[in-house]
């Protein structure tokens, strides 16, 4: 007989006494489809869309556009071809041109002037729309990856810590892909699928196939699973054990030195964005009144709203996305947000139906000039359609209308022959303050609401897990002394007394001593067992780890456990040594986004305002012509033939749009900030745009408030000598 033969042998003896708990590896394969279908729900509309239209409508792609294309489509585990892909940007690009030319049309035959500036601007909204879609798989497939590469740390922890007691490869990934959150934990179900589906013959083919899929982003996380791999011929066990543990350390050391070069990348990038995306828009929106009116009319208000409310927001989207798509895997937020108890209260839209009602009555006082103005309200109720200041008891502003709505043309009877523009007038400016406020509002408290039982409850688990970690290692200890794991609990439950852990370490005691369970049961029973009050997926992985070296014997369970405990502490450095790295990045570019930009803005909403008010003035005092000298009155008259005020692009409108602006901004950089720190979080995400739209909007709000009135009064008192 062979010796291969003898150990195989006795190596089944073995296993059948000890009889150590088979991970049922035949359900990962079977359920893939179906646990992708659950997994990804938020990908399959953007699957059926294109499923649809590509389906009637087929276009030619280039060789090479397709070979890249159906590599992103594969890595973001997308059910669509990329001539369905192509279909998709092409189809929304000329559905947004035509209707852009359709709306040309309707304004033209409005108006009589065909608006060119407007078909322009809707050619760019419709080129950015076209990439928007056709880059979708590389953005999916960025995002699969760095949530997926924010798993691998543990993902190798997992296997280096059940091959250190069972050397069994299949096993191991098997072990890993049952506590791992997706998408990692679907990759890694997707090699066991290819085997069962006859792609390949055995996990090693099938994992090394998979890992060709890494070898552009993370090689180190290729490098770990070959050390794994070649543990498996290690003839001493010292020597494997080494090698595990090599492999471990690779990854660590991978993504260290990866993402300190990250850090230093990354700051010009976000300056960049932030000057030409944030600095310069807003600058030039003060100079937009004036050059509407040098203009003649040319430049409309809905021309401001398409260029600051959706073409420039596309622009810093497309930069910070090309940021993100440098950043390097491997470090990164790794909880799976479904699983929280709390998940169904995020998903809900019942804060949303709140956010709706207090925010409504705000976005309707908004509109009041139009309300006023336009609707027959003011005449059932008996009140003006507009007043004066001097009406109103404020003298210094004199006979400005507060809502101070234009006609261009006659007035015949009150009633304008030509059209209304505006409204000009200072409430007018102030009032519509309150419609970016309410918009901010809306998702400040909604986003609040549906996050802050979340993040506490991950603030709790985190605060357990810190504690955890050394009771593992105290755990381990006792362990290797030879004491049993039953009574092992009572006395880490004794030392740990007065810290959060040791209400687990207790229930897992007294579910053995009083109710007979075994240790097992103990820990994950459904009814009674202590990972039910401890929800963790760090101690629910370690307690399944020692269950299973258990077998194996006391002096293995206490290696785990204490390696374990080890690398998280490492891991734990490392991603705090990764924070501070990138700290000075995210606070330079937090502070710009919710302080500097809407300082910022806030001053150049009152500096449009001031120059309204001061073309207003001239205006009466060129009606007033009879008390001022002939000199005077030409200077007047010609400045107004220049800068006409009907022709000014209402600063209601300017205001509408920066304040929208700054939210939009707040939504994109805020994503980003969080990606760059944490990778793909989608809980920090939310609840951190609700905060930041809180101290941005308020800011911008009460900075655009005092200056449009300290302006407004340093405009009245600089011309109140001519009037």
């Amino acid at each position: 007989m062979k010796v291969g033969d003898i150990f195989k042998k006795y190596g089944r003896r073995i296993e059948e006494e000890i009889q150590t708990e088979k991970v049922p590896v035949g359900e990962f394969s079977k359920e893939y489809l179906q646990f992708k279908k659950d997994m990804m729900p938020q990908l399959s509309r953007y699957e059926s869309l294109a499923k649809k239209l590509g389906s009637v409508i087929k276009l030619k792609i280039s060789e090479k556009d397709e070979n890249r294309i159906q590599k992103q489509l594969n890595t973001a585990h997308l059910d669509v071809t990329p001539s369905q892909t192509l279909t998709l940007a092409v189809v929304f690009l000329l559905l947004t041109f035509f209707v852009g030319v359709l709306i040309s049309v309707a304004l033209f035959i409005l108006t009589g002037n065909f608006p060119l500036l407007f078909i322009f601007l809707i050619l760019i909204a419709a080129l950015f729309l076209f990439y928007y879609f056709y880059s979708t798989p590389s953005r999916l497939a960025n995002k699969w990856r760095l949530k997926a590469s924010s798993q691998m740390v543990p993902c190798i922890l997992y296997i280096v810590a059940y091959m250190k007691h069972t050397s069994n490869l299949e096993r191991a990934v098997a072990f890993a892909a049952q506590h791992l959150s997706p998408p990692l934990s679907l990759d890694l179900r997707k090699v066991f699928w290819d085997i069962e589906t006859g792609r390949f013959t055995n996990i090693k083919e099938s994992l090394d196939s998979y890992l060709e899929t890494w070898r552009e982003s993370n090689p180190e996380f290729i490098e770990s699973f070959h050390l794994i791999e070649s543990s498996l011929y290690e003839p001493s066990e010292d020597r494997r054990i080494e090698v595990l543990e090599k492999a471990l350390q690779v990854i660590l050391d991978g993504v260290y030195e990866k993402m300190l070069k990250y850090s230093r990348e990354v700051r010009s990038p976000l300056t960049n964005i932030y000057m030409l995306g944030i600095v310069l828009p807003t600058l030039g929106i003060a100079l937009l009144p004036l050059a509407s009116t040098l203009l003649g009319g040319l430049l409309q208000w809905y021309h401001i709203f398409l260029l600051f409310n959706l073409i420039i927001p596309f622009f810093v989207f497309y930069m910070t996305s090309q940021v993100l798509l440098k950043r390097p895997g491997g470090y990164g937020e790794t909880e799976l947000l479904e699983l929280n108890p709390a998940y169904p209260k995020f998903k809900s839209r019942k804060p949303y139906m709140i956010a709706f009602l207090i925010c409504l009555p705000l976005f309707i006082l908004g509109l009041l000039p139009f309300i006023f103005h336009y609707t027959p309200v003011t005449e059932l109720i008996g009140l003006q359609k507009d007043y004066s200041f001097s009406q109103l008891g404020v003298r210094f502003l004199g006979d400005m209308n507060i809502f101070d709505f234009k006609c261009i043309g006659k007035i015949e009877n009150g009633v304008c022959k030509g059209k209304w523009v505006g409204p000009f007038g200072l409430l007018a400016v102030i009032l519509s303050l309150l419609i970016p406020f309410s918009i901010a509002l809306f998702f400040s408290i909604s986003y609040s609401e549906k996050t802050k039982e979340l993040i506490k409850a991950r603030d709790e688990t985190r605060r357990l897990e810190g504690e955890f970690t050394n009771s593992l290692f105290q755990l381990g200890n006792r362990l290797g002394d030879g004491t049993p794991a039953e009574i092992a609990f009572g006395k880490i439950a004794e030392s740990t007394r007065g810290q959060i852990t040791e209400g687990f370490f207790r229930t897992v005691n007294t579910n053995i001593q009083q109710l007979g369970m075994s240790l097992e049961e103990a820990i994950f029973n459904k009814r009674r067992g202590a990972i039910v009050y401890y929800p963790s997926a760090l101690i629910s992985t370690s307690m399944k780890i020692l269950v299973e070296a258990v077998k194996k014997g006391l002096q293995v369970a206490a290696r785990s456990l204490m390696s374990i405990s080890e690398y998280i502490k490492n891991i734990r450095k490392i991603n705090e040594r990764m924070r501070d790295l990138l700290a000075e990045v995210v606070s330079d570019m937090k502070s710009n986004m919710t302080f500097l930009a809407p300082l910022l803005a806030g001053i150049v909403v009152g500096l449009a305002n001031m120059i309204t008010i001061i073309l207003n003035k001239l205006e009466t005092m060129f009606q007033m012509q009879g008390n001022f000298d002939v000199a005077m009155v030409g200077n007047v008259s010609t400045i107004l033939e220049i800068f006409n005020l009907a022709n000014m692009i209402p600063p209601y409108f300017l205001q509408l749009s920066i304040g929208i602006y700054v939210i939009e901004v707040i939504f994109i950089l805020t994503s980003t900030l969080v990606t760059v720190d944490s990778g793909e979080d989608k809980l920090k995400s939310v609840y951190e745009t609700g905060r930041n739209l809180k101290r941005g909007i308020l800011l911008y709000l009460i900075v655009s408030f005092i200056a449009i009135l300290a302006l407004a009064l340093l405009a009245s008192v600089a011309l109140g000598g001519l009037i």
